[in-house]
């Protein structure tokens, strides 16, 4: 999840026509939104498409997420695309959540941990 917030899978059958369901939470007013969807389209290291809802009825519709993966010499290229985002979210905010998500992604996957030997 972006800055500021918590993220909990609850259910993930990843698999075209699988579901999944998760929730974000905020740190500082411990507001969730819970949401879910389908997987769609599944290519190993090359295309995830997938649906989301949202429980809450103010932000109602469906939106498609799709995230694609691309190879190159020196990393890999992610594109990502969103639809049907409803109009509470500003798109700007979807933007800047997932520029968040991707930076703290690289802190996970991408740390330098000293090794402290005795």
């Amino acid at each position: 999840p972006p800055h500021g917030f918590t993220g909990k899978v609850t259910h993930s059958d990843p698999r075209v026509g699988g579901f999944y369901k998760m929730s974000f939470t905020n740190f500082s007013t411990g507001t969730t939104h819970s949401f879910g969807g389908e997987y769609l389209e599944l290519v190993p290291n090359q295309r995830l498409r997938y649906s989301d809802r949202f429980d809450a009825e103010a932000l109602p519709g469906t939106m498609f997420t799709t995230v694609e993966l691309r190879e190159l010499p020196m990393g890999t290229e992610l594109r990502i695309e969103q639809s049907g985002i409803p109009d509470a979210i500003p798109v700007e905010a979807c933007y800047l959540g997932w520029q968040e998500s991707m930076q703290l992604l690289a802190q996970l996957v991408e740390p330098t941990i000293p090794d402290h030997g005795p």
